[in-house]
């Protein structure tokens, strides 16, 4: 743990401490520079009205994060462009990247809405916040005000909130699970299994207990000594320190299709006469087949609708557990029998369930050496304003427009390869993640590798497991 004296809050933006969960109205600001004469002095004014972690905003907040390609085109010298990391200056669009994360076939760059090779490049982005829609409406007019006289091209607004019980679309309670930084508990509360500050931002110890790679420069390029000395080299300055890496990746969540796909999967002979399947069923007013659709559902997530961790009640929701996130899957469900092995929430948090010695400190270390800090916020309007999945599932079968909602998942991290392209590559979309076979993510993993389909989700059981595919 970092000593909180020697972290300057005022010199970090305010979305590395907080979500801004008393601010429930967001937009999003993409933005190209076209003349970066002109965008540089705006660039500096604005940064006057950027939010930081030592205040908590309760009108409006506003963070910004710049693109490789927007720090070429301000001109930035080439040597301190070059010392970011590899995975910020590629991208996501290199042939390499798109097979790591997925993004082949029909969810390939080219067929991207923004921020692929078809459209306006993304220079730069601005995150706003706002106690409600018209402050929110009042504040990003405000900041679009003169922006192309400034050198500046509005590329996409995109507009997010929160979801009724901080739900997602397909009614699971989400941002649960995330990790605990000690640095920014402001109850000063201990909680075991902290992740070291290095694994959020640069300039600190990280999991390997070194600094993590970033942007030095030397004493002529800061001959004003704006920056702190850097830890390793008193001749260079720290450039890096107090930033971060922010992933922003717009997801679709097609609501009727998932549902329906997963009532037609769980009602199946093979499914539905299980008896295990719908164990519950009796402490449910749900009938049967909604209940079995659900069961199944929560088995892909690894929690049930309302939070409730299946390690902690594999049967049933229990209120009195909701978001509890005190777990450990070695130990109270080291053969998947409770959550299954290849679970959304059971992949992108192993916790101590993987080599080295599985249920020890050391397991946990590996995980926390991969995790993220997430603060996307949902888009579009909920399919039913319940969020509550039986609700759905009575209106599956009705025909409906097409309705663009989903996720704008935005996610911090201080390694982007280690974090985030680890955990979708490795853990999300590998089909033998955790000695499975042909089992990707249930929820966003890739659906084929190298041509092969991979379409199945195992449920473990005694005295045998069973599948459901595509």
């Amino acid at each position: 743990m970092t000593d909180t004296q020697d972290i300057k809050l005022n010199d970090i933006q305010g979305l590395v401490a907080r979500g801004y969960g008393a601010l429930p109205a967001a937009g999003y600001l993409l933005l190209n520079i076209q003349d970066p004469h002109k965008a540089l002095p705006w660039l500096r004014d604005l940064a006057g009205q950027v939010s930081y972690a030592d205040i908590r905003p309760n009108e409006r907040a506003l963070n910004i994060a710049i693109t490789h390609h927007g720090l070429s085109k301000l001109e930035i010298e080439k040597s301190i462009i070059d010392s970011f990391s590899d995975e910020f200056r590629a991208g996501m669009n290199t042939p390499h990247k798109r097979h790591i994360l997925g993004d082949e076939d029909d969810n390939a760059p080219e067929h991207w809405i923004w921020g692929g090779p078809a459209t306006e490049p993304v220079d730069l982005l601005l995150l706003c916040y706002g106690k409600d829609e018209a402050a929110l409406t009042i504040f990003t007019n405000r900041l679009q005000i003169g922006m192309s006289e400034q050198g500046l091209k509005l590329v996409e607004k995109l507009d997010a909130g929160l979801l009724t019980d901080n739900k997602e679309h397909f009614g699971f309670r989400d941002g649960i699970a995330q990790p605990y930084f000690a640095e920014f508990n402001e109850a000063k509360t201990h909680q075991a299994n902290a992740v070291p500050l290095g694994e959020l931002l640069l300039g600190y110890p990280n999991g390997y207990e070194r600094l993590t790679q970033r942007p030095l420069v030397s004493a002529e390029q800061d001959p004003h000594n704006f920056l702190a000395t850097s830890a390793e080299n008193d001749t260079l300055h720290d450039l890096g320190l107090n930033g971060t890496y922010l992933v922003f990746r717009q997801l679709f969540q097609d609501v009727p299709a998932f549902w329906k796909s997963l009532n037609e999967l769980a009602n199946k002979d093979k499914f539905a006469n299980n008896k295990d399947s719908i164990r519950s069923a009796s402490a449910s007013n749900q009938d049967d087949a909604t209940h079995r659709t659900i069961y199944l559902a929560a088995k892909m997530v690894g929690r049930w609708p309302n939070g409730t961790p299946l390690v902690k009640s594999p049967e049933r929701e229990d209120e009195n557990i909701v978001e509890q996130d005190n777990f450990a899957y070695h130990a109270d469900d080291s053969d998947g029998l409770k959550c299954p092995l290849g679970a959304h929430i059971r992949r992108t948090n192993p916790r101590d369930s993987l080599e080295p010695e599985p249920g020890s400190d050391k397991s946990r270390a590996f995980s926390n050496r991969h995790r993220i800090l997430r603060r996307g916020r949902a888009y579009g309007k909920p399919y039913d304003p319940s969020m509550n999945p039986a609700k759905f599932l009575e209106q599956i079968d009705k025909h409906q427009a097409p309705e663009a909602r989903g996720l704008h998942f935005i996610c911090l991290n201080a390694n982007i390869g280690r974090q985030f392209e680890f955990i979708q590559h490795t853990w999300a979309n590998n089909p033998n993640f955790n000695g499975l076979y042909k089992d990707p993510d249930p929820l966003m993993g890739a659906r084929s590798i190298n041509g092969f389909e991979q379409d199945q989700f195992t449920i473990q059981k005694e005295p045998s497991r069973s599948k459901v595919c595509k």
